[in-house]
């Protein structure tokens, strides 16, 4: 299924329910190698106290997703990806910066995710947000061996990180 470029159609949010979940299974078994079952999304979206979950849809189709799990006063990014098509047009900074706000409407004092750490162009975009490098998961991708980079963004509620959330993708 091709998509609308990004840049021509509307690009909306809106939260995961199960009626998106075959549009979100495609684009994660594009998108990851160990790709996450019906049975995970299912579980992840029941938990809604400690979870958020979002679809992006570019003129009106399912494009890419995120989620968070919120421990204490931390929000972790459990899963973000866009369709392959729609890569590279900002997608994946428009998602990650509606998740950072939802992080910090539920007041979190920080954020954490782990990245393999062949995806260069993910730590890219999650060190223009102000995420930092903090250690190394080895062998954290089961399926290949891979190591995962652990990577914070500290501060969260402060203006000079909310400044930046808005100027890369945020709505304020």
């Amino acid at each position: 299924m091709m998509l609308a470029p990004a840049r021509s159609a509307e690009v909306t949010f809106e939260k995961m329910r199960k009626r998106h979940l075959p549009a979100v299974l495609r684009i994660e078994h594009r998108s990851h190698p160990r790709a996450w079952s019906l049975g995970v999304f299912t579980s992840e979206l029941a938990q809604k106290a400690s979870r958020y979950y979002v679809v992006c849809r570019v003129g009106g189709k399912v494009a890419g997703y995120g989620g968070l799990m919120f421990v204490a006063d931390e929000a972790h990014v459990t899963n973000l990806a866009v369709a392959p098509d729609l890569r590279r047009q900002h997608l994946g900074a428009r998602l990650l910066a509606h998740l950072a706000q939802e992080s910090t409407r539920r007041r979190c004092q920080a954020m954490t995710l782990e990245v393999r750490a062949s995806n260069v162009a993910a730590q890219q975009l999650y060190r223009k947000f102000g995420f930092v490098s903090a250690g190394v998961r080895r062998n954290y991708y089961a399926e290949t061996g891979e190591d995962a980079i652990i990577m914070w963004l500290y501060d969260l509620l402060s203006e000079p990180v909310q400044d930046r959330l808005v100027a890369l993708g945020g709505t304020g």
